[in-house]
């Protein structure tokens, strides 16, 4: 992400913007399988990613233009949020005024005005419930269903 929005040539974004759009579709793909980074277990690299997905539509993909890809298209992603945000004790630590006021604010070079954009709510996105019990539910019976 930062290499994006740093990259001080139109090479180093290009390759920037591949890398990134790759390890997006990855985790699109392994979240898709499975209910957390690590498998059924929920660990720090979870934290750490759900962190960065929470920022990703409201502040990556305008202010280091990673609009290859978006959190609230990606079905596994959102849900993989949905899910972290609705667990005891974490929406009251997401705080997206906050968020965007210190990404928009902090950086001059990049926005020499500090101009907040509105954005898309993705907030609201995420108090949206989740199904990853059922989708848990159906890769267990899939896999049972495949060791027979």
């Amino acid at each position: 992400v930062y290499r994006c929005g740093f990259a001080k040539s139109q090479k180093a974004y290009d390759k920037a913007i591949d890398e990134l759009t790759e390890a997006f579709d990855k985790l699109e793909a392994l979240l898709s399988k499975q209910r957390f980074v690590a498998g059924d277990q929920f660990t720090l690299s979870d934290i750490r990613l759900f962190v960065t997905l929470i920022r990703f539509d409201e502040v990556y993909i305008v202010y280091f233009k990673t609009n290859t890809r978006s959190v609230a298209t990606s079905p596994a992603l959102l849900n993989y949020c949905r899910e972290i945000y609705q667990m005891p004790g974490v929406k009251e630590t997401v705080n997206m005024a906050q968020i965007k006021y210190h990404y928009y604010c902090s950086h001059p070079d990049l926005n020499k005005y500090s101009i907040v954009p509105r954005g898309p709510d993705f907030e609201r996105l995420l108090k949206m419930p989740h199904d990853r019990d059922n989708a848990d539910a159906a890769r267990k019976r899939k896999l049972s269903l495949e060791s027979e």
